[in-house]
């Protein structure tokens, strides 16, 4: 498979591997109607940081993604500022900090930009997950080939092209662009199911019932149109006097036999006349209910820029936020996605906040439950962003919508990002993280499992914090230097012999985590303990 070359990759090739685990700290002041650990989430900062930061707990859960990154213009001023351990890519990047126009490489540093954000996103999505990318003809040909070489070229859906302006720009100097790109990925399209769209009055339409048949509306469908090349394979003459002629080799095939049982069950339908070659009733109950949805999506169904920002400044004011998209736009993401009342949407780019407003419609829609988390690293995440949403939840006093005027409901948790997990700093006690915290990336670090409910929290006094088919895991651990460097949290012989005791029990191994210990790995192994150092085992895999 042709892959993609750009300068910078052998340095950022494995960075979503390095980049430290910063678990969320709650702003309970930002913060609208929290309800807890299975709230909405607004996170401020790094996207990649934040990203690391979801994998514990929502590794493999994501049901649709929605991005829309920067289009690299060259007029946007982004920053690229991830902390690759480079010298050679750190001298590189500063030289031309922000990205703009007369940056002769800012197609490289883009996609040197998106490669880690796009391997975190692939480990987030669930397994019949897809994620949807807004991008323009700047980059996208380059994201084609990245997200190829990351999803797979056989797991793309399509490439959705988004027309989205109804006017010309009459002083285009070249082209005047009326469209966009969606570029979609499924995890695994073998298990990916693709929505469908709700039916219109007019597909319906041709459909009725003149002979008040049992089985309800109907409308005739040939069986085949015929050519003058098929040979007449049988001819079948029926009782009001039609001769059937059947060709050779067209769709739908037709047996005699089971010609007669729809001539014998009423569904044959031969004109007005009775007389006409025949028809199949084809019922309105049978066919597909809902429509395909195509790689076109007009401005009339799904919203236009200008409308997005007529949207936008109903909510916040004009000239607020440049380039929104509409909620139009992202609920056909949504339909595309197969998205059921539960599932969760993740957008990583999340500028104005209209996938939060998309999603909390929905659920007002149909008294769906589910869940949308929106990180933002600029400054405006809470003026903008999180205000969107507070306004959308809790209602619009002067907006034209009744249903906005009176508020969507709902309600999300804003977090920051806390320090880094790292070796060096929780040797030093500079940065201890909490118990649940540590515990939840040590075991997404060891297993691969992700939280799916509730912070992990010791269940008794040898630190059990987890239980699986196979392992019990156990962490020696407090957010205290003092006790780190004491005998609590080392593992010694009295408390190996009560975990072998318990995992006799259950049938299980155990994974202990501590500071150290006073047994050999010998003896251990012979308990059926693996014992895991800390701070050493943040980085085991």
């Amino acid at each position: 498979m042709p892959t993609l070359e750009f300068k910078g990759k052998q340095h950022i090739y494995a960075h979503h591997l390095t980049v430290p685990y910063r678990p969320l700290k709650i702003d309970e002041s930002r913060s609208c109607n929290p309800t807890g650990e299975d709230d909405n989430l607004i996170i401020h900062g790094d996207n990649l940081h934040a990203l690391k930061a979801l994998l514990p707990r929502y590794a493999n859960q994501i049901k649709c993604i929605y991005i829309d990154p920067p289009y690299n213009t060259g007029n946007e001023g982004w920053c690229y500022n991830d902390n690759v351990n480079s010298p050679l890519m750190q001298n590189w990047l500063t030289e031309n900090a922000p990205v703009d126009n007369e940056d002769m490489e800012r197609h490289d540093k883009w996609l040197c930009m998106m490669w880690p954000r796009l391997h975190l996103l692939k480990e987030l999505l669930a397994e019949d997950g897809i994620i949807f990318i807004s991008i323009d003809d700047n980059e996208q040909h380059h994201l084609r080939m990245l997200m190829d070489e990351i999803f797979g070229p056989r797991n793309i859906v399509a490439n959705f092209t988004w027309w989205s302006k109804y006017t010309l720009s009459n002083d285009s100097k070249t082209v005047s662009y009326q469209h966009e790109n969606i570029l979609s990925y499924a995890k695994n399209l073998d298990v990916c199911e693709i929505g469908v769209l709700p039916r219109t009055p007019e597909m319906d339409k041709s459909y009725k019932n003149p002979d008040r048949d049992p089985k309800g509306p109907w409308k005739a469908t040939p069986l085949h149109a015929k050519s003058g090349r098929d040979q007449d394979r049988y001819s079948l003459k029926f009782s009001n006097g039609v001769t059937w002629h059947c060709p050779e080799g067209r769709f739908p095939r037709y047996t005699e036999g089971r010609l007669m049982e729809l001539y014998n069950d009423g569904q044959l339908y031969f004109g007005k006349s009775g007389k006409s070659q025949p028809n199949k009733k084809t019922y309105l109950a049978e066919v597909k209910q809902g429509k395909t949805v195509g790689s076109l999506w007009p401005y009339q169904e799904v919203g236009s820029t200008h409308q997005a920002n007529e949207e936008l400044a109903s909510l916040m004011g004009k000239g607020i936020f440049n380039n929104p998209k509409g909620t139009k736009l992202i609920q056909r993401v949504f339909q595309t996605a197969n998205l059921s009342s539960n599932d969760i949407v993740l957008d990583s780019f999340a500028g104005s906040g209209t996938t939060a407003h998309a999603v909390l419609t929905l659920n007002k829609e149909d008294g769906g439950n589910r869940k949308f988390i929106l990180i933002e690293c600029e400054d405006y995440a809470d003026t903008i962003t999180a205000e969107r949403v507070r306004r959308v939840i809790n209602g619009v006093p002067d907006a034209s919508d009744d249903v906005l005027r009176e508020g969507l409901g709902g309600s999300f948790t804003y977090c920051t990002l806390g320090k880094p997990i790292e070796v060096e700093t929780m040797l030093t006690g500079e940065g201890l993280p909490e118990f649940s915290a540590l515990a939840a990336n040590l075991l997404l670090t060891k297993s691969g499992t992700a939280i799916e409910s509730g912070p992990l929290a010791p269940q008794n006094s040898d630190g059990l914090f987890y239980s699986d088919d196979e392992n019990d895991y156990y962490l020696l651990y407090k957010p205290d230097l003092d006790y780190l460097r004491s005998d609590d949290a080392v593992l010694n012989l009295e408390r190996a012999e009560r975990i072998r005791d318990a995992c006799g029990e259950n049938g299980r191994k155990a994974i202990v985590y501590a500071a150290g210990k006073y047994i050999g790995q010998r003896e251990l192994t012979g308990m059926g303990i693996v014992f895991c150092q800390l701070p050493d085992a943040l980085h085991e895999r």
